[in-house]
C-alpha cells in the first residue's frame, strides 16, 4: 500500500504491517519517517533492533537468513535494510521472497533514495506494495518549505513570521535537513520568542551552514585549496556529513543533467534553466563543465560516499574530500 508521509502516523497507530519502506532524496523526512517506525515498533514491544546496509558487496541471502532464524532473547525484532541504490537481480527476487512469507516477528524498514518510476512497476515494487506500507518523500517547493517552517517553529515554542520563514527557506535553498538544523539554532540562541525577518537575519549572518554552498561554489569553481579549508572547517565546527554529501551530488546531478541536455545539442540557455541554474551560478556551472564530463562516474562516488557516513568506512569524511577534490578537478597544485 502506497500512502502519503502526512498519514504515516495514521497508519502507525493500527497493527503494524510487515514491511515498511521509505525512499526519497529529502534526507529529512526519509530520516523522519524511519524515526516514527521504530518509535512505534518500541511502543509495541519490538526490542531487537538490527541493520543491514546493502551495498555494492552485499549478500541477499543474508536477508532471508535473518527472517528464518528466530531471535534467543527477544520474540518481536526490527530489521533496518538500507538501500544505496536499486536492488538489483539478486536483490529483486530476495525481497519478493520475503515479502511472499514475511516472518511474523519481524518487521522490516527499508530506506533507500528515490524510486524511480519504472522501477515502481517492477516485481519486487509491486511485491513490498502488496505485503506492506510504502513511503515516497519529497522536497517541499519553496513556498511549502516556508509553511512547513512555521509549523516546525511551533513545535519549538516559537513564532516564527511568515516573512522571516519565507528569508529562511531562502537562504537554505529548499534544503529541509539544514532548515531543521537552523531552527534549532535559533532556538537556542533566541529561546522561545516570536522572530520576524530582522531577528532571522541576525542570528544568521554568521552561520557555518552557509559554508555548505561555499563548498558548492568552490567545487563549481575548481578552486581545490578552498575546498580543503571549508571541508575541514565544516567537520571542526560538527556539520552533519549527511548534509555535505547532500550539497555535492545536488550539484553533480545538476551538473550530469546540463551536460546532457548539451549532448543532445539543446538550447543552452533552456537547459540551464530547465535544471534550476541560476543566472548568478551559470558561469560556475559553465566552468565546471569545460573541465570535465564523467559526472555520471562522479555520482558512483556520491553513493559510496554516502554508504561511508552510513557505516561502511571508519573515517566518511576522507570520502567527502576525495569526492569534493574529484569534482572539483583543477590543476592546482596541492
Amino acid at each position: 500500500m502506497q500512502i502519503p508521509l502526512e498519514k504515516l502516523a495514521q497508519h502507525l497507530a493500527a497493527p503494524l504491517a510487515p514491511v515498511y519502506m521509505i525512499s526519497g532524496d529529502e534526507p529529512l523526512q526519509r530520516q523522519e519517517a524511519g524515526d516514527r517506525v521504530r518509535a512505534a515498533c518500541r511502543s509495541a514491544g519490538y526490542e531487537e533492533r538490527s541493520v543491514l546496509i546493502a551495498d555494492g558487496a552485499f549478500e541477499w541471502r543474508r536477508l532471508l537468513d535473518f527472517g528464518n532464524n528466530l531471535s534467543l532473547f527477544a520474540t518481536q525484532r526490527l530489521l533496518e535494510l538500507r538501500l544505496s541504490g536499486g536492488p538489483g537481480q539478486a536483490g529483486s527476487k530476495t525481497l519478493q521472497a520475503y515479502a511472499a512469507a514475511p516472518p511474523e516477528d519481524t518487521v522490516l524498514l527499508i530506506l533507500g533514495p528515490r524510486i524511480e518510476r519504472k522501477a515502481q512497476d517492477s516485481a519486487w515494487h509491486r511485491a513490498l506494495d502488496d505485503c506492506g506500507v510504502l513511503v515516497q518523500v519529497w522536497p517541499l517547493e519553496k513556498r511549502r518549505l516556508a509553511h512547513w517552517l512555521v509549523q516546525r517553529a511551533a513545535t519549538l515554542d516559537m513564532q516564527l513570521s511568515e516573512a522571516a520563514a519565507a528569508l529562511l527557506a531562502e537562504r537554505v535553498e529548499n534544503n529541509m535537513l539544514a532548515a531543521a538544523q537552523e531552527l534549532e539554532k535559533l532556538r537556542l540562541l533566541s529561546g522561545a520568542v516570536a522572530l520576524d525577518e530582522e531577528a532571522v537575519l541576525r542570528a544568521v549572518a554568521d552561520s557555518a551552514r552557509f559554508d555548505v554552498f561555499d563548498l558548492a561554489d568552490a567545487v563549481l569553481g575548481g578552486d581545490r585549496l578552498r575546498v580543503l579549508r571549508v571541508l575541514r572547517g565544516l567537520r571542526e565546527e560538527g556539520v552533519d556529513g549527511v548534509l555535505v554529501l547532500w550539497c555535492i551530488a545536488r550539484e553533480l546531478r545538476t551538473l550530469a543533467a546540463v551536460a546532457a541536455g548539451f549532448a543532445r545539442g539543446a538550447p543552452h540557455d533552456r537547459v540551464l534553466r530547465e535544471a534550476g541554474v541560476w543566472q548568478r551560478r551559470k558561469p560556475l556551472v559553465t566552468r565546471a563543465l569545460e573541465r570535465r564530463s564523467d559526472w555520471q562516474d562522479l555520482l558512483l562516488e556520491a553513493a559510496a560516499a554516502d554508504r561511508a557516513i552510513k557505516g561502511a568506512a571508519p573515517d566518511p569524511w576522507a570520502a567527502l574530500e576525495a569526492l569534493a577534490l574529484r569534482a572539483a578537478g583543477s590543476r592546482l597544485a596541492l
